[in-house]
Order: structure tokens, then C-alpha cells, then sequence
């Protein structure tokens, strides 16, 4: 029992062990193939060692004992070596590559569906490049590193093992020399280990902000082009490169030392082993075979040595990606089911949305919602208007349980919105945004999110609802048209449409409009409202709008300052308070 507790202390204690265990539950389902990934490498360092050992008999009674009838045979054991190792590194190869790359797909996968579980919080503090390197890039590096890194070990370890037994085999005393000389070459490592750490966690973050700076320059093409920011731009992003290089010229500095200096110190082991071995062929305590096959072992075993800079680097980078991708997938979001009981489902919405002295600030310091209490009946139409920054949308996220309040309780039909399941939450309502994202592929796809399991019929229903026709009609391949990465070839209006056909199919009791006609024009808002109509249609409408000429028809408009509802009611009340308000915004919207 003594054992087992500080063989999990060690575990516990020990980054390295804790990382391969943390990796665990992506090797399970392919162990057996891991398993035989290692057995074949066992024979690519094994054969290393057979080499070296066949130089004995060859030197003894080829080279010393003349002995010409061997000779023969030594072309055909050389070859035959070379063509073992090499069908045994090919193969190992495959299979650990086959291996790592189901690993990854399996990492990749389970981190996708980890990034789709957060919260709008996450990613109000993450930057898309920062997300692309550690849900992507760390997958495979973690992954080929684990694989590639216990591969190289499992090689080393058998080669060195192998080897030692082959130094034994021919001199004790030389390989007291050679081990003790090959331990001292490990040391400057211990030196190396804790600065790289930082090094290696600024890079990933300058890395990131490299991919950010490409994402952003793909999204705002037309921005920069129109402002002529590329001047800008660029300066940004040499000063970007110019931290990328000096952060890798600090870690080639860390590191370049290390190989000459294991070289060094070994070149000590092998003159050490030279001067000895010599003196002990010369007095007969060892033959000539055993004195070349101890050195070709020995130059065998210090080769790897020269190289242990480059591969340090590809360690530690694979360890510190492993650490950080098990530290994502730790992470819980910010918003989620209650886990202290059973969620519970919204079947239907049947009474009323009520916020109960609610309060909330993003960032725990600056209150956006301040002690509101409200209440959106069934079938009401309830208007957000006010100035920008007021809290409108922050609100309709509050319901939508993008955040969670700080104070004070959202309830739908009675029940505390942190007590429904989040699926059948979002179930009940429908969003269309001002900037209405749209999926790459075709216009029937993006219909389609609404409702996957909808028939061909609703989805027509949808379309003329939402005045898509004509659009559609548009098209040569209509409904079918590839409209590319974020609807690129649709206008704001026609994105619009499909996003209304997309909740219309949705069909949920709760529609919240989110400014959805402040980005069209005139026209375009004319012809959009029969579809908003036929949208709002029996339905609970919550719509934020800065046109108070989209509301005036509302049951009940809000109006919202710095967090707080300072007026409420209908559109000719709110018009009859004197310096209302409402009344101002009126105003200077139809001063004309």
C-alpha cells in the first residue's frame, strides 16, 4: 500500500508523468496499436547494438587472424542488418503515425465540441488566434509529440540498454568510463529545463496574435483597403515577426549550447576510452576486436548526444502543448445546467418572461443592468429603444442565458431561468441579429439550422414567409446557390430574409429581435416588415430597435439609460410625457 500511494504522489508530483496520464483516455481505444508501435521500434535500437557486436569476430578473425573464408559473409551480414533495421523502422513508422494521427483526430474532436459547449464569455477574452492554436495546433503537437517523443524514447532507451550490454560484453572497465562521462553530458539540461518554459509560453502567445492578425485581415479586407491601412497594418505585423525572432533567437541561444557542449564532454569520454582501451590491448587484457567493437558502440551511443538540443526543444514544446490542451479541457462554462439537480425542461411557454431586480456588469466593476424589474406577458410585443450603451442588448442576452445575472432572477412561466436546461431554452426562442451570421454553403443549409428535421413543404412555407422568393429566383441554382463564408454574396437585406426564414422554420414562441433592421435602408425595411410580420405572428416579440418607427405599433416600449428603465408604456403615452425620453428621441428622429 506504501508502494502504491507514493507511486501516485510521484505521479501527482511529476509534470512529465501527469502529462502522459492526463493523454490517457485519447491512447486507450488505440493501446494496442500504441503498444505495437513501441515493439517494432525495440528492434531499430536493438540492431544498433548487433552492429557494433559483429565488429568483434570480424576484427578477432578477419582483420587480426587473417582468416579469409569469413570474409565472404560479411557483405551479406552488413546488408542483411541494414535491410532488418530498415523494414523494422519502416513499419514503426507507419504504425506510430497511424496511431498519432487517430490521436489527433480523436483530440480534435473532443475539443471541438468542448469549444462549442462554452459560454460568450470565453470568447469575449479570447482572440481567434489564440482559439485556432489551442484547440488546433496544440491537438497536434501534443499528439505527434507524445507519440513521436515515447517512439524516440522507447528507441533511445533499448539502443542505449543494447549498447551498454555491448560495452560490458567487451571491457567493465571502459564502460564505467563511458556511462560516467555520458551522465555528466546530461546535466546541463537540468539548467536549460525552467527558463525554456517561459520562453516556449511566449511564443505561443505571440504565435497566436500572428494568426489573429492574418484572421483579421482576411474579415477586414474591405476596411483596410478603404482606409489604406495597409501601411498600418504591416507595421503591426512586422512588429509581430520581429518578437516572433527574437523569441526564437532566445531559445536557439538556450539551446544551440547544448549539443557542443554534450559533444565536448563526451569527445572526453571517447579520448578517455581511446587512451585506456589502448593501453589495455597493448597489455593483452582485451582483443583489438573487443577494442573496435567497444568504440563503435560507444560512438553509437554518444551519437543522439549530438542532437539533444533540437530534440529538447520538441520535448518540451509537445509537454507544454499537452499541458495546456488538458487544462482546456477542464475548463467548465461560465454558464451551464445546474449540476446540484435534474435541469428542468421548457416544454412550452405559456404565461411570462419576468426579470426580478435583476442587475449585471461584465466585468464585475461597471453595472450594464441595474435593478430592473419587468414583465413580457404571452403574445406581447415589448419594444427596447434608448441610447447606445443603455443595456438593451445585454438584456435579451440575459434571457437568451448567454451571461447569468449577478443579482436578482430572470423566471419563464414561474421557473428561475438557471433551473431550465439550457437546450430547451434556447429551443423556445428564436434571434435574428442586426449582423446575422450566415454558414458557408447553400441557402437551403442555412434555412435548414432552424429545423434539420423540417419537410420540404415547411421549408418552402418559410421561404415565403420571409419574402425569400424572389431572391431565390434570383439564382441559377436557387435555394441550392452556394452563397460562400458569411453569405458573401448576399446582400445585407438578403441576409436578412434568410435569417427570418431560418427562425420562421425554427418556429419558437419567443422571438427576439435584436435591431435586425437598423443595417437596411428605407426601402429595404419596407419590404423586410412582411416578413417580420409573418414572423411575429401569434408569437412573444421582444425587439430592440434605434428606428422608433418599427415600434410604435408595440403593446409596451421600454426605454433604457444607463442600465435602468426610466420610462415604460405605449407609444402615445410615452409621446404625452413632457421632456420625456422617449419624447426626445422622437424627436430628433422625425424632426423633419
Amino acid at each position: 500500500m506504501k508502494l502504491l500511494s507514493k507511486i501516485k504522489q510521484f505521479a501527482v508530483e511529476n509534470q512529465f508523468v501527469k502529462s502522459l496520464w492526463g493523454m490517457w483516455p485519447f491512447v486507450k481505444p488505440y493501446f494496442p496499436k500504441v503498444v505495437l508501435g513501441l515493439l517494432l521500434t525495440i528492434p531499430v535500437g536493438m540492431l544498433d547494438a548487433l552492429i557494433a557486436l559483429f565488429l568483434k569476430p570480424y576484427m578477432d578473425n578477419i582483420m587480426v587472424a587473417k582468416e579469409s573464408s569469413s570474409f565472404i559473409y560479411v557483405p551479406f551480414v552488413i546488408v542483411g542488418f541494414t535491410i532488418l533495421q530498415g523494414v523494422f523502422n519502416f513499419l514503426a513508422v507507419y504504425v506510430n503515425g497511424w496511431t498519432a494521427n487517430k490521436i489527433t483526430l480523436r483530440i480534435k474532436q473532443v475539443l471541438f465540441d468542448k469549444l462549442l459547449s462554452l459560454s460568450p464569455v470565453f470568447f469575449d477574452k479570447m482572440t481567434s488566434g489564440a482559439v485556432i492554436f489551442r484547440f488546433s495546433r496544440d491537438a497536434e503537437t501534443a499528439s505527434n509529440g507524445l507519440i513521436n517523443n515515447v517512439k524516440t524514447i522507447v528507441t533511445r532507451v533499448f539502443s542505449i540498454i543494447s549498447l551498454v550490454g555491448v560495452l560490458i560484453y567487451n571491457s567493465l572497465h571502459l564502460t564505467v568510463i563511458s556511462v560516467f562521462v555520458l551522465g555528466c553530458a546530461f546535466l546541463p539540461l537540468y539548467f536549460v529545463k525552467k527558463r525554456m518554459k517561459i520562453v516556449f509560453e511566449k511564443s505561443v502567445s505571440v504565435e497566436s496574435d500572428i494568426v489573429t492578425a492574418y484572421n483579421e485581415t482576411f474579415a477586414g479586407n474591405k476596411t483596410i483597403t478603404s482606409y489604406n491601412l495597409q501601411k498600418h497594418k504591416t507595421g503591426s505585423f512586422d512588429g509581430l515577426m520581429g518578437k516572433s525572432f527574437n523569441l526564437k533567437m532566445v531559445m536557439l541561444k538556450n539551446t544551440a549550447w547544448l549539443s557542443p557542449v554534450m559533444h565536448i564532454i563526451s569527445s572526453f569520454g571517447v579520448a578517455g576510452v581511446v587512451f585506456f582501451g589502448t593501453y589495455l590491448v597493448l597489455n593483452n587484457t582485451i582483443t583489438s576486436g573487443n577494442f573496435v567493437s567497444f568504440l563503435a558502440a560507444l560512438m553509437m551511443l554518444y551519437t543522439p548526444v549530438k542532437s539533444i538540443g533540437q530534440q529538447f526543444i520538441s520535448i518540451q514544446g509537445s509537454f507544454m502543448a499537452m499541458d495546456r490542451l488538458l487544462n482546456m479541457l477542464k475548463m467548465k462554462p461560465a454558464v451551464r445546467d445546474i449540476e446540484t439537480e435534474t435541469p428542468v425542461e421548457l416544454k412550452s411557454f405559456d404565461k411570462e418572461i419576468m426579470f426580478d431586480k435583476v442587475s449585471f456588469s461584465y466585468d464585475n466593476f461597471k453595472t450594464v443592468i441595474d435593478d430592473i424589474s419587468l414583465t413580457v406577458k404571452k403574445g406581447e410585443t415589448v419594444a427596447l429603444v434608448g441610447n447606445s450603451g443603455g443595456g438593451k442588448t445585454t438584456l435579451v442576452n440575459l434571457i437568451l442565458r448567454f451571461y447569468d445575472v449577478k443579482k436578482g432572477n430572470i423566471k419563464i412561466d414561474g421557473i428561475n431561468l438557471r433551473k431550465i436546461s439550457l437546450k430547451s431554452l434556447r429551443d423556445r426562442i428564436s434571434v435574428v441579429f442586426q449582423d446575422n451570421f450566415l454558414f458557408s454553403g447553400t441557402i437551403r443549409d442555412n434555412i435548414m439550422l432552424g429545423n434539420p428535421d423540417a419537410s420540404e413543404e415547411e421549408l418552402r412555407r418559410a421561404v415565403s414567409m420571409s419574402c425569400l422568393d424572389e431572391v431565390i429566383a434570383g439564382f441559377e441554382r436557387g435555394i441550392d446557390t452556394v452563397i460562400g463564408e458569411r453569405g458573401i454574396i448576399l446582400s445585407g437585406g438578403q441576409k436578412q430574409r434568410v435569417a427570418v426564414a431560418r427562425a420562421i422554420l425554427k418556429d419558437a414562441p419567443i422571438v427576439i429581435l435584436d435591431e435586425a433592421t437598423s443595417a437596411l435602408d428605407n426601402k429595404s425595411e419596407k419590404e423586410m416588415q412582411k416578413a417580420f410580420d409573418n414572423l411575429m405572428k401569434d408569437k412573444t416579440i421582444i425587439v430592440i430597435a434605434h428606428r422608433l418607427s418599427t415600434v410604435q405599433h408595440a403593446d409596451k416600449i421600454l426605454v433604457l439609460d444607463k442600465g435602468k428603465i426610466v420610462e415604460q408604456g405605449a407609444h402615445e403615452e410615452l409621446l404625452n410625457i413632457e421632456n420625456g425620453v422617449y419624447r426626445q428621441l422622437y424627436q430628433i428622429q422625425f424632426k423633419n
